[in-house]
């Protein structure tokens, strides 16, 4: 392990300091001074952001016809989206948020879009809408602070004569705005939007999924480069601050938790201060985003030599990722994905059931790290829409062995399935002492 020293706030303030006494730091000496601090395998990052393709209109307007196509399927007359959720951006390009104001998307099946918003925010709203996938047509409706956007809502799909028709709320809408459209629209059937937008976002198209591809090998540089920056006497907020770093060089926006020895654990980790010492045994989780899509990736590493205990942990760990990689395919339950890959660290001594791997073997991934579908029996969030897996899903595959007040081992790539199986979408960690193996530079 490189033993670089870290990126310092106390150096920065020095220099600022020095340049307010008088002393002459020019931008490029500063620049210089900041170059010598940052460890040499961050500094060598590659900025990855320009490989990174925007989506288009035309890629978002098929989104929404395959909404329309799904609303029709399953007897859904329009779908409301409202503040915060994600689904607004995959089909609109258009981040809601009002807090306690509602703001909503509203995609009837037959007739065009229309957005509600507080009147004072018009011009934001305008302003999101221009150049995307639902200009010209599409309305934006205003309600003053001292109206109703339910009636408002419920006075335009009246008048296109779905005052009593189906109406999809989004899973993620906050009780108050779905309780005020119930009581505006009393005459209309209430139900879920999921089975139109979680059916739209669980299959990934090919550009989502290079989005995917790019932020997990960016990813998986910034953690080696990280692994390579550490030495005995760094706290995990150093290395939380090495991650922002790495993150910064590669060009996109990321984030990583460090839990060492006994907190490894835990699942997700502690709040605790802990400190890297000679053996030490290290887990980094989390990812970055590239337009939008999330890669999740977890790590596990020691800091010197593996004691046996914590070497044979780790190959159960990969051969129970293993199992579930290889029996993920289209048709099978994801529920027998979990089952494959629990059955393997129960033969190996770490059972019964959630024992010592103490969560599903994966959830579902894309605009959110979390989404539908989920490798898990008896899923109450997705299956009763995806019971069995198609082409095009992505999840993690994230097995782990959890033995309290001594370690943890967790590995974890995202998995996409295919026409014929599946594949991860990065390589598998190989060992310990090489939690990397050959990723490229």
């Amino acid at each position: 392990m490189s033993k670089s020293g870290l990126l310092s706030r106390r150096g920065f303030l020095a220099a600022s300091a020095a340049a307010t006494a008088g002393v002459s730091v020019s931008f490029a000496q500063s620049e210089a001074m900041q170059a010598r601090l940052i460890p040499q395998a961050i500094s060598a990052l590659p900025n990855l952001s320009g490989q990174a393709r925007p989506f288009t209109n035309a890629e978002r307007q098929a989104r929404i016809e395959r909404a329309r196509g799904l609303m029709l399927e399953n007897k859904i007359d329009a779908i409301v989206l409202a503040n915060s959720t994600m689904s607004s951006v995959y089909f609109a390009n258009m981040r809601l948020g009002g807090g306690e104001r509602l703001w909503a998307l509203v995609i009837p099946a037959k007739s065009d879009a229309f957005v509600v918003c507080p009147a004072f925010e018009e011009g934001r709203a305008r302003e999101m809408l221009n150049g995307g996938p639902l200009t010209p047509n599409a309305d934006v409706l205003t309600w003053q602070e001292d109206q109703s956007p339910y009636e408002g809502i419920a006075r335009v799909l009246t008048q296109r004569r779905l005052g009593s028709g189906t109406i999809g709320l989004d899973e993620n809408m906050k009780f108050v705005f779905a309780d005020g459209i119930r009581a505006a629209m009393p005459h209309a059937h209430m139900v879920s939007a999921t089975p139109v937008t979680a059916g739209c976002r669980m299959i990934k198209e090919p550009h989502e999924i290079e989005c995917m591809r790019l932020a997990c090998r960016a990813t998986l540089l910034v953690y080696r480069a990280v692994a390579q920056s550490v030495h005995p006497g760094m706290t995990n907020g150093d290395v939380e601050r090495l991650v922002d770093l790495a993150y910064s060089r590669v060009g996109f926006r990321g984030d990583a938790s460090l839990n060492i020895d006994e907190f490894t654990a835990l699942p997700h980790g502690s709040r605790q201060p802990q400190t890297l010492k000679e053996g030490s045994i290290l887990m980094l989780d989390d990812g970055c985003t590239v337009e939008g899509y999330n890669s999740d990736i977890t790590r596990t590493f020691v800091l010197g030599k593996p004691t046996a205990k914590q070497a044979a942990v780790f190959d159960l760990v990969k051969k129970a990722q293993t199992a579930a990689l290889h029996a993920a395919r289209p048709g099978v339950l994801a529920a027998d994905v979990d089952a494959a890959a629990r059955k393997v660290i129960e033969d190996g001594g770490y059972g019964p059931g959630f024992a010592y791997f103490t969560h599903r073997v994966g959830h579902g991934i894309g605009l959110e790290g979390h989404e539908w579908p989920y490798f898990v029996k008896n899923d109450m969030y997705g299956w009763a829409l995806a019971p069995q897996l198609k082409s095009g899903m992505t999840l993690s595959d994230e097995p782990g062995v959890y033995i309290k007040g001594e370690f943890g081992v967790r590995i974890e790539d995202e998995l996409l399935v295919t026409e014929n199986g599946a594949e991860l979408l990065t390589p598998q960690s190989p060992s310990l002492e090489d939690p990397f193996g050959d990723i490229g530079a």
